[in-house]
C-alpha cells in the first residue's frame, strides 16, 4: 500500500515472483470512470473508490476461500479502506511503502504511459491516513532490497 509512485507495482511483482504467488495490480480493478477521472487530474472521492475497493476485497476473499496466497498492490490510503480489505483475516497483511515527497515526485515524473498524473500526488498525500499497524518500509533503496526487507520482516 502507499501513494502513487511509491513502488507498489514494482515491489509487489518482485515479491509475488519470488514467492510463486499471483500478483494483482489494484489499478486494474478501477472502473473506467475512475481511470478517466484520474487521467483528467481529478482526485477520486470516497464514493468513487467504493466499487474499486469492493472489487479488490472480493478478489482477496476469493483468494482466502481457495486457501491460496497472493500479492495485491493497492493504495489503501485510509484506515476504513484497509479495514475493508483486511477481510477480518489474520493472514492478510499490509506493507506501507513510504518515502519523501521528492522521491515520489521524481518517480512519477519518470513514468511513461501511466494514466495517473504527477499532480495527483498531493491529493493522495492529503488523503493518506498514516497507518500505525502495518509494516512501514522506506522506499529509498533498490526494489530488490525493499523486497528483501519485506520478506524478512514478514517471515516469507
Amino acid at each position: 500500500m502507499g501513494v502513487c509512485g511509491c513502488g507498489k507495482t514494482t515491489v509487489g511483482r518482485l515479491l509475488a515472483e519470488r514467492m510463486g504467488w499471483p500478483f494483482h495490480e489494484g489499478d486494474e480493478f478501477h472502473p473506467p470512470e475512475n481511470v478517466e477521472k484520474m487521467s483528467r487530474s481529478q482526485p477520486l472521492t470516497d464514493e468513487d473508490r467504493q466499487p474499486w475497493l469492493s472489487a479488490i476485497a472480493d478478489e482477496i476473499q476469493a483468494t482466502i476461500d481457495r486457501e491460496k496466497s497472493a500479492v495485491f498492490a493497492c493504495s489503501a490510503l485510509k484506515g476504513e479502506y484497509r479495514k475493508k480489505l483486511l477481510q477480518d483475516d489474520p493472514h492478510v497483511r499490509f506493507v506501507w511503502l513510504t518515502g519523501s515527497q521528492q522521491i515520489l515526485r521524481d518517480r512519477m515524473a519518470a513514468r511513461e504511459d501511466h494514466y495517473m498524473p504527477a499532480d495527483l500526488l498531493d491529493s493522495q498525500l492529503e488523503t493518506l491516513e498514516i497507518p500505525d499497524d502495518v509494516l512501514a518500509v522506506d522506499i529509498d533503496a533498490e526494489p530488490e532490497k525493499i523486497t528483501d526487507r519485506v520478506q524478512r520482516v514478514l517471515g516469507l
